[in-house]
């Protein structure tokens, strides 16, 4: 079929739309000018992807890309940077996803499968949580995320369009550097263990998330459903940790710090370094990650999508640790 993938120049819409193209599909990739360049030295090129060059934040450009395809994948957005105006997210998350509705469904498209992100839950009280969980966003990356999915939801039921909600939850794998200083932190010794190690975490390998996807993009029961998409268990933090470590062949660290110091130096860091635009050494969003706990129940994908995540944790460390090898990041 003809599909339209949004982010194909990132991690995930790029293992998305070349899977896709391997699979046989006429796939289309929207694609930034100023990203051009990434995409013709990319993979996407020799799996057959087609660039149409537009931004989610122009309406015309977005409606030549979406023009005659049958699928749309929404996987862009504005993700988290030092500085940018609260306008910025807004206008790619929210307003360029209004864009991608309209154009999806003027250009003769059955279906848009909207990437969101498990995030929007925030710390998750009574672990696992499903899809009908309580929001609880933490920042306007997440806000905004959130806002996104509820017009596309909205934008379904008013017009009859068929949109899908996808909510991924801890990405990773070979290609993504998102878990490198983990990584990094355990081989030299380094990484700093905060508070009891006790928090949940939930990791979802990229190729699994990417079933997923094609899943919530093909199934017709899926038509106006939201799923999360979750690897096949969670684990406490500290678990994953010595999941790490024994893969690098380290001992995981033995002193657990007290929370609180990093968390008021990370307020600090963002007082003093956000407004001027530079990359804060520590953010508070840093310090939550050993503290706020994220597990989460994929039943409603296992039954009505099919979804069977394969890759466990001890594959999927094994995996990306052997890419940061390959890469020399360790």
């Amino acid at each position: 079929m003809k599909v339209l993938v949004t982010g194909a120049t990132g991690f995930t819409g790029g293992h998305l739309a070349r899977t896709l193209a391997g699979r046989g599909n006429d796939v289309r990739a929207l694609v930034r000018p100023k990203s051009r360049t990434r995409f013709e030295q990319s993979p996407l090129v020799s799996a057959g992807v087609q660039a149409v060059e537009g931004d989610l934040g122009d309406r015309a450009s977005v409606m030549r890309a979406a023009e005659g395809v049958e699928v749309v994948y929404h996987i862009a957005a504005t993700y988290r940077e030092a500085g940018q105006p609260d306008s910025a997210y807004r206008a790619i998350n929210v307003d360029g996803t209004r864009n991608l509705l309209e154009a999806a469904r003027a250009g003769g498209a059955r279906r848009l499968v909207h990437c969101r992100t498990g995030g929007v839950h925030g710390h998750i009280e009574n672990p696992p949580a499903n899809e009908d969980a309580p929001f609880n966003p933490g920042d306007i990356y997440q806000d905004t995320k959130l806002e996104a999915e509820q017009l596309a939801r909205r934008f379904g039921q008013e017009t009859g369009f068929d949109v899908v909600v996808a909510r991924p939850i801890g990405i990773y794998g070979p290609g993504d550097t998102r878990f490198l200083k983990m990584f990094r932190g355990l081989a030299r010794g380094t990484f700093p263990m905060l508070g009891s190690g006790n928090a949940f975490y939930h990791l979802t390998y990229i190729d699994d998330l990417v079933e997923g996807f094609i899943l919530c993009g093909t199934v017709p029961a899926a038509a106006g459903r939201t799923y999360i998409l979750a690897g096949p268990r969670y684990t406490t933090l500290a678990d994953l940790v010595a999941l790490v470590a024994k893969e690098l062949g380290v001992k995981p660290p033995r002193i657990h710090w007290p929370v609180w110091p990093f968390w008021t130096a990370g307020l600090l860091c963002e007082l003093l370094c956000v407004p001027l635009r530079i990359e804060p050494p520590l953010y508070r969003r840093r310090v939550d990650f050993y503290t706020k706990s994220r597990a989460f129940d994929t039943t409603r994908a296992r039954t009505e999508l099919g979804f069977a995540p394969r890759v466990d944790l001890e594959e999927g460390i094994h995996r990306t640790a052997e890419w940061y090898r390959q890469e020399n990041l360790l």
